[in-house]
């Protein structure tokens, strides 16, 4: 299986993200691995060794993504035996002759902890965790966004993933056995209804879900779970409340359809 690393002066997050979205389009598997913050001759030395090796056990060049902006250490990557790709150095050029100013690269440049996003996303994490399955009611006009659902359905990891990479400020409210039998929008999310967004999910997916956190139970058998469903769904088309199916989605794909859906804006640079 051949090899593809993703090394940056940073996080290394900008190479990962460009180097799995390319190679997202080629039917194989790639041996992943991420070398982040090479900030030094010595530690390039150390990843260039890594490389190397990879490309002989595995008997094919090794693909590498980078993003460095040092000279040296750059030339010390590039000199390594394997397939290089210079996201900076392909795309840089272009765009100084487009916009007509010189670029100016720094280390750290992306994902500073000095830059204001990052504020937006520690404290919309912040909000997240408070806010979690309905835990606290009271401060949803501060939300961004409220996810509703089922249990299980897919809120929590998604309010998180919002908060962490958009610092969306996301709250999630859980509908639950109880409410099933005249299910209608809380008072208090009325006023709030333009922020409420649906999930759901295929009630097959979920029974496996419940089952593994509580086995043979009535919250993880089959006419529960397609009962709910069937009930938060009528909800949604019956109130207008925009919803998604997670069940054939990655947590990344479902927060860029929230985000597309409800107009949200993104804190991510």
């Amino acid at each position: 299986m051949r090899a593809a690393f993703y090394i940056s002066d940073g996080t290394a997050i900008t190479s990962e993200v460009f180097g799995h979205a390319l190679l997202s389009l080629f039917p194989t598997e790639f041996e992943h691995h991420t070398i982040s913050f090479v900030e030094t001759i010595e530690q390039a030395l150390e990843a260039k060794e890594k490389i190397n090796k990879a490309s002989k056990r595995t008997g094919e060049p090794a693909l590498v993504f980078h993003t460095f902006v040092n000279h040296e250490i750059r030339e010390i990557i590039d000199s390594c035996d394997a397939l290089i790709y210079n996201f900076l150095e392909q795309f840089v050029a272009p765009i100084e002759k487009q916009i007509g100013i010189k670029a100016s690269p720094k280390a750290h440049r992306t994902h500073s902890i000095h830059e204001k996003s990052y504020d937006y996303r520690i404290e919309a994490v912040n909000y997240a965790l408070a806010n979690d399955d309905g835990s606290n009611v009271t401060n949803y006009e501060d939300a961004d966004v409220i996810l509703v659902g089922v249990s299980r359905s897919g809120k929590t990891p998604s309010s998180l993933y919002l908060a962490l990479q958009y610092g969306v400020k996301a709250a999630n409210y859980p509908f639950i056995d109880d409410d099933m039998e005249d299910l209608k929008i809380p008072e208090f999310l009325k006023q709030h209804k333009k922020k409420i967004f649906g999930l759901t999910i295929d009630a097959d997916r979920l029974m496996d879900i419940r089952d593994n956190r509580m086995s043979n139970s009535k919250y993880a058998s089959s006419r529960q779970c397609r009962m709910e469903l069937r009930e938060v769904e009528k909800l949604y088309k019956k109130e207008k409340i925009p919803f998604i199916n997670t069940t054939k989605f990655s947590v990344e794909e479902i927060t860029a359809k929230i985000l597309a859906e409800m107009g949200l804006q993104r804190y991510k640079y």
